[in-house]
C-alpha cells in the first residue's frame, strides 16, 4: 500500500475532501490525551495474547465498571501527546503460552500503526510492562447460581402432584420376575 495508513478505513469513515486552496487559513487541531489513549487501548486489546490492560487494582475497578456498562478503554494506558509526537506507556496481563517479548513487540507494533494511522502523530516510544500472566485453567469453574431462598422455601412447601406416586413407590412396585 502506498498511503500513510495501512489500516482499513473505519466503517463510518468520512471521505477525504479535496485540499483547501493555498493561502486559506486551516486552523489548528488539538487531539486530547483521552482520545489517543482510547486508540492505544483498543489497538493493544486487539492483539492476540493480551488478556487485559492495567494492574490488578485497576482491573478490579474495571470489572465493576464493566458490570454497570461503563468500560474504561484507557485502563492501563498512559500517553503524553505533544504537537506532533506521542509517547505511550502500557501495563498489561499476558495469556500463558505467548512468548512475552514477542507479545510486547506485537503490541508495540499495533500501537505504532494505530496511533500513526488514526491520530496522525509520530510515536516516539511505546513502553510495555507485563505485570502478570493469566493461566486460563487456574480459574475456578463458576458454579450455577443458587436458587433464591423464596424459591427453595416454595418448592419445599408445595404438596406432591395428585397423579404421581410418592418418591420411592415406583421402586416398591417393581418386583423381579423369576
Amino acid at each position: 500500500m502506498d498511503g500513510p495508513s495501512q489500516l482499513p478505513p473505519a466503517p463510518h469513515a468520512i471521505p477525504t475532501p479535496a485540499p483547501l486552496p493555498e493561502g486559506r487559513a486551516q486552523g489548528r487541531t488539538v487531539i486530547g490525551d483521552t482520545a489517543v489513549a482510547k486508540v492505544v487501548g483498543v489497538a493493544a486489546r486487539g492483539v492476540e495474547g493480551v488478556h487485559a490492560l492495567g494492574s490488578g487494582a485497576s482491573r478490579s475497578l474495571g470489572a465493576i465498571r464493566d458490570v454497570v456498562g461503563a468500560t474504561d478503554l484507557t485502563q492501563g494506558v498512559r500517553v503524553e501527546v505533544g504537537e506532533s509526537q506521542v509517547a505511550v506507556d502500557l501495563v498489561l496481563v499476558a495469556i500463558y503460552g505467548y512468548p512475552l517479548q514477542e507479545l510486547a513487540n506485537t503490541v508495540r507494533a499495533a500501537v505504532y500503526n494505530a496511533v500513526e494511522g488514526l491520530v496522525g502523530r509520530d510515536v516516539i516510544e511505546v513502553n510495555v510492562e507485563i505485570t502478570d500472566v493469566h493461566i486460563p485453567s487456574a480459574e475456578p469453574e463458576r458454579q450455577p447460581p443458587r436458587p433464591k431462598f423464596s424459591e427453595r422455601l416454595g418448592a419445599a412447601a408445595r404438596p406432591p402432584a395428585v397423579n404421581q406416586p410418592p418418591a420411592g413407590a415406583a421402586a416398591m412396585n417393581e418386583v423381579e420376575q423369576p
